[in-house]
């Protein structure tokens, strides 16, 4: 496929304005060169977008099992709700009295979300889930540093954490303490006694966690921070699986983030758009950004508060989306929701583990990972070969090498809105390529084989990017 810079011609439109008859004004020019735009007609504009959305890939188009990530399918009515004039055209700065339909659906949802949850107040400017670690870190830094208790430098975390946990924690000035697993895939007791301490600022966890994992110590596991006197801190990126089940303020947990991108209405492949709304208990609403919205039965002391995180109230767009998914499933639907991301991980999982090697057999949540190691170690391919063969099968990998505790790692996450002959033909799918693999694991790292793009040189093209179109 050519880049429409390549079907350019000189002096070719796709239109044809009438001569202005409003007087002209010349401006002053900035830039020194033309600005090299392509010249096409309108035909050429159209055959060439159109050709590209083709050739990508969503969720839209087919399975999308990208563990960790939860990509599943959204309303279309939610997109058009938020896309409703009274939404989408008011300013941002434009007057809190003139924007009372915001303003209503801004604290309603807040305090859904707080139910949901099991926090008492919540902010809804973080951009996505690691500003919401971010933004929640830095309320656990700001109580600490309240309380005159500046000796608390460490935060700990599991070694299955989303990679952006310690990332989160190290931006807001916190060493990172890294806690083993057990052998059962949860965070390891006794481990966790020996690292919490007086220099314990809290602890970040997923849970499930990124195994897919439900911690059945959960409650030993808050108490122990907290004996210590440290701050516990839910990262919600999993939230798919518990939704309307069970909440993290009842686990223990004193602040939370979620992602209404991945868990309520809002695709986020390629990038955007995003929103992870922090939530936390009573005695730490003072410390969240200002302006606070929704119900406040507590006092906010804007001298503790950490700030703005984001212009403006936050993404209003996905959080309108997140409010149209709970209200159209309501309580009931959202629990039916989980409840059916787990059964079709289970029910995948099971099918699955007859001819692979799960990496815990055990029960799951919403996800599960397989380990490829003896696959790799028989045949040569590797869980990326695997990977990329499932592209030519129509199906989206899913997350490979994550957690970094699992070796050739291929994780797994149907999610609720998939049906039992999809998820047959996945597995069948699977089974395929594990049987191309035994007689020739040598072919598949040539795949993917059908796509425009076939096997990138990932090194090369890490270590020599090319950044600039030449013609």
């Amino acid at each position: 496929m050519k880049l429409i810079f390549e079907i350019s011609v000189k002096g070719r439109r796709a239109f044809d304005l009438e001569e202005s008859k409003v007087p002209s004004y010349t401006l002053k020019q900035t830039r020194s060169d033309y600005a090299e735009l392509p010249e096409v007609a309108e035909i050429d504009v159209v055959r060439h977008f159109t050709e590209m959305s083709r050739n990508s890939y969503g969720v839209d188009n087919g399975f999308y099992p990208l563990g960790s990530c939860t990509m599943k399918y959204n309303p279309k009515v939610n997109e058009v709700i938020a896309a409703l004039d009274g939404f989408n055209n008011v300013h941002p700065t434009q007057c809190c009295k003139e924007a009372s339909g915001i303003n209503e659906v801004t604290e309603t949802l807040i305090e859904k979300l707080c139910v949901l949850s099991g926090m008492d107040s919540m902010t809804l400017q973080p951009a996505a889930g690691a500003h919401g670690e971010f933004t929640g870190i830095a309320l656990i830094k700001a109580y600490h540093q309240d309380h005159g208790d500046t000796a608390r430098t460490k935060i700990i975390i599991p070694d299955s954490a989303h990679g952006t946990n310690p990332a989160s924690a190290n931006m807001n000035g916190f060493e990172v303490v890294t806690c083993p697993s057990d052998s059962e895939g949860g965070v390891d007791i006794e481990e966790l006694k020996k690292l919490v301490d007086k220099d314990t600022a809290g602890l970040m966890l997923t849970n499930p966690n990124t195994l897919g994992l439900y911690d059945k110590n959960i409650l030993k596991i808050t108490q122990i921070v907290h004996n210590a006197g440290g701050l516990c801190y839910y990262d919600g990126a999993n939230f798919n699986a518990i939704m309307g089940i069970c909440r993290p303020g009842d686990m223990g947990f004193d602040v939370v983030h979620l992602n209404l991108h991945k868990t309520m209405s809002t695709p986020h492949g390629g990038g955007g758009p995003g929103s992870g709304p922090v939530g936390c208990k009573a005695f730490l609403a003072s410390y969240l950004p200002l302006p606070v919205f929704g119900p406040r039965p507590y006092d906010y002391d804007q001298n503790k508060s950490i700030g703005k995180v984001r212009a403006n109230i936050g993404n209003f767009p996905v959080y309108l989306k997140a409010f149209a998914y709970i209200e159209t499933l309501g309580g009931d639907g959202l629990r039916e929701a989980s409840q059916l991301a787990v059964l079709n991980a289970n029910y995948m999982l099971a099918k699955l583990k007859k001819e692979f090697t799960v990496a815990y057999d055990k029960i799951c949540m919403h996800e599960f990972v397989l380990s490829l190691s003896d696959i790799k170690e028989k045949t040569g391919a590797s869980a990326l070969d695997v990977a990329k063969a499932l592209i030519d099968n129509g199906i989206h990998p899913p997350t490979m090498y994550f957690p970094l505790i699992v070796h050739e790692a291929l994780m797994f996450e149907p999610t609720e809105t998939e049906s039992i002959e999809t998820l047959d033909h996945a597995c069948e799918v699977m089974f395929k390529i594990k049987k191309q693999a035994e007689q020739n694991g040598e072919a598949l790292h040539n795949c993917p084989v059908t796509t425009i793009v076939g096997r990138a040189d990932e090194v090369n093209a890490a270590r020599n990017p090319i950044l600039k179109y030449e013609q």
